[in-house]
């Protein structure tokens, strides 16, 4: 970060009156009271009665006698040594806490069917190819779960979260790509908060984002979230420093953090990136009258203003570029992702939008992976309701908790008018991450992944209500109340962390039971595979019609299917495993039913 003085971090402290923080309170204790009638899933009715005595407290604490005022200080913007130290202690936090659930969970394969595709992708690129051919004989043995099998077998998602990947699969531990994803998200939010809000906002939001029970979860899988959220969290810190500077280097910073989003997660970056282009279109078309008034301090000279345009502009074309030409050696169509195909081939119940699976029941064909593609819902405006409903107070819940967060909420959107306009872009993209994400019919892993990348701009909201909180009470002489408040953040962390007999089980232990039990599941069947396998090479047809319900698909294979044992698709009545035995003389063929245990040798 370079030392920038030209400017305090917010010219407009704004208080916050009396009747917004009662409205807050008294919407917080209603919102308890859901809670202790488990009415709100992952909110424990334990943990919600504290949080309704600690929130009691509050007009307590706040009619005791007052301190003497205090006028607020203004963070300058120069890098303090306390700032860098910040940055790496919420790092080395955010690592830490990673790597700790990864030792709880163990060695075991990943979870979901995503992963062991991002990993094919990240194996495929390592090779030095983009895609491996299908099997010339039996391609559809070998058809894997988010694996395009049509002649060529690559990745159907984007080729940002393997290029990830692929040095730390080099290195024998994939997961430390999360790790590492999370921790440099983590520096870069508080970077963001410390530039948008002052130091204690920084600190705030980097604390928030360490401790984060769905961050750190999300952080023990493969898929793309960790790489998106590390990308369009340095997206933030670009943008909101160019929204001061008008430096090219920071638009470039942006850009770039953008694009590589796009690489990863296509609509979650444009989502985010929406607001945020909106205004910097719009002083690109009008820089003498921009959507809303210039941060203090900036200035509009031919090098900022065509600075910019490279710094945004080139990133994302080259991300387009890059996207445009996997598309062309993946599917032989620029026009059309692997993503897309996979769909209409295999999913076609899947596909985005209202009436999916009216839509999708048009165009069935002779690949579409039944148990899976009929699991889909079709998604009607009631549904769609639902699940925003779901993602937003499952996104509190995970990010965070949902009172800190949902008190947080009140404050600051009560007080946009008043704040730094990137504030407002802030706020704006979490409602565009929903909107984007409002016509698919699944609610979400955990009940909120299509909108997990909202959770470090929660942070920031977190944060920036705290500073103002804060503000607003030292004014006042309330010393009491900023205790008061940790107070409640404390009780908040107890809920994630702690599992006190007879109140509540953590919510972090919960979501790791939950990363535990697919993974272990993987792992115990592919044990029994190795330990039943005596001759080698061999090829194994799996027999997994009874558990198609459970969604544990455990056809998961290397590229170039060269691995010692590989592991085929057995389909009863149509897979002729003598016929697959004449056709694989090179391999001993085995025929297994991994439910039942059973497995036998084809002679």
């Amino acid at each position: 970060m370079s030392a920038v003085t030209e400017s305090p971090v917010d010219p407009r402290p704004s208080s916050v009156p009396l009747t917004v923080q009662l409205v807050a309170w008294v919407v917080a204790l209603g919102a308890c009271v859901l809670g202790m009638l488990d009415l709100v899933a992952e909110w424990a009715p334990g943990l919600a009665t504290v949080q309704l005595l600690v929130l009691d407290l509050a007009p307590i604490i706040y009619m005791l006698p007052r301190g003497r005022p205090v006028p607020p200080v203004v963070d300058e913007l120069t890098a303090h040594p306390l700032d860098w130290f910040s940055c790496l202690l919420v790092g080395a936090l955010s690592f830490g806490i990673c790597w700790g659930i990864g030792q709880q969970i163990g060695n075991a394969p990943p979870a979901y069917h995503d992963e062991f595709s991002y990993l094919f992708q990240a194996q495929t690129f390592l090779s030095g190819r983009l895609s491996f051919p299908s099997h010339p004989v039996h391609p559809e043995l070998f058809d894997q779960m988010h694996v395009l099998n049509e002649g060529r077998m690559a990745c159907r998602y984007f080729p940002g979260t393997g290029l990830w990947l692929a040095p730390f699969v080099a290195i024998g531990n994939p997961f430390l790509a999360s790790w590492v994803a999370s921790a440099l998200a983590t520096m870069a939010i508080f970077w963001t908060g410390r530039e948008i809000g002052g130091r204690l906002t920084g600190i705030v939001a980097g604390l928030a984002m360490a401790l984060s029970p769905g961050i750190a979860l999300f952080g023990n899988t493969l898929l793309a979230h960790q790489p998106t959220l590390m990308s369009s969290a340095f997206f933030l810190l670009g943008v909101s420093r160019w929204g001061r500077t008008r430096a090219p280097r920071d638009a470039l910073l942006a850009g770039t953090g953008l694009s590589f989003a796009m690489l990863c997660r296509p609509m979650t970056a444009a989502a985010i990136g929406l607001p945020f282009g909106i205004d910097v279109f719009c002083w690109l078309l009008w820089p003498r009258r921009p959507l809303m008034p210039p941060a203090t301090g900036s200035a509009k000279s031919r090098l900022q203003y065509w600075g910019t345009w490279l710094g945004f502009g080139l990133p994302l074309v080259a991300g387009w570029v890059l996207m445009l030409t996997y598309n062309q050696a993946i599917t032989g169509d620029w026009r059309k992702s692997p993503y897309g195909l996979y769909t209409e081939i295999y999913t076609p119940r899947h596909v985005y939008g209202f009436n999916n699976v009216k839509r999708g029941e048009q165009h069935l064909g002779p690949k579409v992976v039944q148990a899976y593609d009929q699991w889909a819902e079709n998604l009607t405006p009631s549904l769609a309701a639902q699940n925003v409903l779901t993602r937003w107070v499952s996104s509190w819940l995970w990010t965070f908790d949902g009172i800190p967060l949902f008190i947080s909420a009140l404050i600051l959107f009560a007080r946009l008018p008043y704040l730094n306009r990137r504030w407002f872009l802030v706020v704006a993209a979490i409602v565009s991450v929903h909107l984007l994400h409002l016509p698919y019919w699944y609610v979400g892993i955990m009940g909120w992944h299509y909108v997990f990348e909202s959770s470090q701009l929660w942070c920031l909201v977190l944060a920036g209500a705290t500073g103002l909180l804060f503000t607003d009470w030292k004014r006042r002489g309330l010393r009491g109340m900023r205790t008061w408040w940790c107070v409640l953040l404390a009780t908040s962390l107890a809920g994630i962390y702690l599992s006190p007999d007879r109140l509540w089980k953590g919510r972090l232990q919960r979501g790791v039971n939950s990363l535990q039990y697919p993974r272990q599941k993987h792992a115990e069947l592919r044990q029994w595979l190795e330990r039943q396998i005596d001759h080698r090479p061999a090829l194994v047809l799996l027999d997994q019609e009874e558990m198609a319900a459970s969604h544990l698909d455990l056809v998961v294979n290397t590229p170039g299917l060269t691995a010692d044992l590989l592991i085929g698709r057995y389909r009863p009545g149509v897979t002729d495993p003598q016929q697959i035995h004449r056709d694989f003389p090179d391999r001993q063929v085995y025929v297994a039913n991994p439910e039942q245990r059973t497995i036998h040798r084809i002679q």
